[in-house]
Formats: C-alpha cells, structure tokens, sequence
C-alpha cells in the first residue's frame, strides 16, 4: 500500500515537471530571432512572390504565431482555444511540421515506437553485459579477468559510436551477412505489423544496439567494478567471510545490493542520453528514429515538430526516473517511502 502511494505521487510531481519543462521547451525554442514562416516570408519577399508570402501570412494565423508568447503556448499545449478551439498537446494535435509540409502525427508516428524499442533495447544490452562483467571483474580484482574487462571497457569508451558503425556497417554485412541501414526491410515499412515483420526488426536491431550500447555498457562497468571494490573492502564483508558465508552468496547478498542503487538511478538519464547519442548513429545507420527528425527540426526553426520531440524526450526522462525512484524503494529499505526523504 505504502509502494502504491509512493508510485502515485511520483506521477503527479512526473506531470508537474512535465508541465514547467513544457514551458521551458516552448520559451527555448522561440528564442532564435524569427521562426519558420518569418524567415519563409523574408525570403519570398525577397524574390517577389508575393503568392507564397500570402500563403505564409495565412498560415501564420491559422496557428496563432502572430499572437503572444504567452497565448501560443497556452494554445500549442490546448489550456487555450485557437484558431480553431482548444486544439492542443492534451487534446492529442501535436501540431504542423512546416518544414516537411504534414502534421507532426504523421512525421513521428512510425519513428517514436521505433526509437522507443531501439533504446530499449540498447539498455537491456548495457544491462546484460555491464552487469556480469562489473561483478566479475570486482570479485576477480587484479587479475587477466579484471585486465581484460578494463581493457575492452576503456577500448569501448574511446571508440566513438559512429566510427563503429562504419566499421560495422562494412565488415557485418560483408562477413556476416547482416542486414545494414534501416530498421526494417524497405517492403515492410508502412505495413501493419506481422510476425514477418517483427523478425525484420529484430534482426535489424543487432547492430544499432551494439553500437549505441557499447560506451554505456563500458561506462556502467567500469563504476559497477568500483563501487563493488568499495564494498567489498568494508568490515561487514570480513565479518560475514568470517563466520562462514559463501563468497558468492555473500557478494550478491550484501555487496551488489548497495553497489547497484546508483544504476538503477541512472535509468532516467539512460533514456533519454540514448536518443540524443544516437543522433549521428541513426544517421550513418539510416535509422528510423527521432534522432534526425529532431536535428532536421531545429536547424529549420520547425518549432512545432522540435517542441514535440523535446517533449518527447522530457517524458522519456521523468518516466525513467520515476521508474528508477520506484526500484530504489523496493531494492534498498533504508529508502523511505516520504517524498522528502526518497
């Protein structure tokens, strides 16, 4: 009962921020001198066509950017009506991408399904392998085990994601015959999803979770290595070594238990470190993600469409940390369930 109402108000301090980081997200995108239309406009303007500067006047009104700060937000987010009523974030019209020409819907609607199980699965990737290796090396310390995690954790932390993705992008197709740009086979995109279409994900999937896993991987070992060390040197170890426990359930009993709290917090940076990481990645690659979506966004001003993907982002940040705050309270009893104390 107690874990259930903890969960509960974490979510609605998730909703709280989410709101005060909306507007955030609204102010810091509108910070660059003019937007889309302005700029569109300055240059029509420029070349004389004057058609197009009263198509782009036009659509300056019909979504309200010739009003307000204040009063775009309120009707970006739909706590306003607009032009055409209350319209907004909450009321599920995320908004027009001019630079693509489209609803945002429809820009983002295959791509954030598809960047959410690419993240996915890069973080049970950093998981599976951190994990063992961490406490392995720890509980090996000073020896060819401990060299050789270290070596092949430092070797992936020095090596950037996009330089292996070429890398893997030549010799995995070349030697392996695995499928190389994409997500998917191009005949299944636009498809309804099916079993032949799920084992296309799949298979695409190996190398974009390698490569963007592999410095988080190297990264979460390396710390797991040093927080175990630092537990296992503690005097409670020597006590329960002494009376007579065995090693291996002394390690996970008591040592791994404390040493994994902070990368069970890490899952809110986590998720969201893995979209703005991949950016260069999904490009090499030819990912269906948000990642280029988002870049092309913001270097166009299209603030409809970049408003959405931080948004996107933003959730992906609370949900994480809500979730990290809800296994920290289940995994370590000295945590309290208080708010003021979690």
């Amino acid at each position: 009962m107690l874990l259930l109402r903890y969960a509960v108000y974490r979510f609605f301090t998730m909703l709280l921020t989410l709101l005060v980081v909306s507007a955030l997200v609204f102010v810091i995108i509108n910070l660059p001198p003019g937007d889309y239309l302005s700029n569109q406009i300055a240059e029509l303007q420029a070349s004389g066509q004057s058609a197009g500067v009263a198509k782009a006047e036009f659509l300056r009104k019909e979504y309200a950017l010739d009003r307000p700060l204040w009063e775009q937000y309120m009707i970006w987010m739909g706590f306003m009506p607009g032009p055409h009523g209350f319209s907004g974030l909450i009321q599920g019209n995320y908004g027009w991408s001019f630079e693509f020409d489209r609803p945002v819907s429809e820009i983002v609607g295959d791509t954030l399904w598809l960047t959410v199980v690419v993240n996915l699965a890069a973080v049970l990737f950093i998981y599976a392998v951190a994990l063992p290796l961490g406490v392995l090396a720890a509980a090996r310390s000073r020896t060819w085990i401990d060299y050789t995690s270290a070596f092949v954790g430092y070797l992936g932390l020095a090596t950037p994601n996009f330089l292996l993705a070429l890398i893997l992008f030549y010799y995995g197709h070349r030697y392996f015959d695995i499928p190389i740009g994409g997500l998917m086979d191009p005949s299944f995109e636009g498809q309804p999803m099916s079993w032949e279409k799920a084992k296309s994900i799949l298979v695409h999937l190996i190398v974009p979770t390698f490569v963007i896993g592999t410095s988080g991987a190297s990264a979460m070992m390396q710390r797991l290595r040093a927080n175990m060390l630092d537990e296992l040197g503690k005097p409670y170890v020597e006590t329960a070594i002494a009376k007579g426990m065995a090693p291996s359930r002394m390690l996970t009993k008591y040592p791994l238990r404390v040493a994994f709290n902070p990368f069970v917090a890490d899952i809110g940076n986590l998720l969201p470190s893995m979209v703005s990481g991949s950016v260069l990645v999904s490009v090499v690659l030819g990912l269906q993600t948000i990642g280029p979506t988002l870049l092309t966004a913001l270097k166009t001003q299209d603030m409809f469409l970049s408003g959405f993907v931080l948004m996107f982002v933003a959730l992906l940040t609370l949900v994480g940390t809500m979730i990290s705050d809800v296994l920290l309270v289940m995994l370590d009893p000295r945590i309290r369930y208080e708010g003021r104390e979690s």
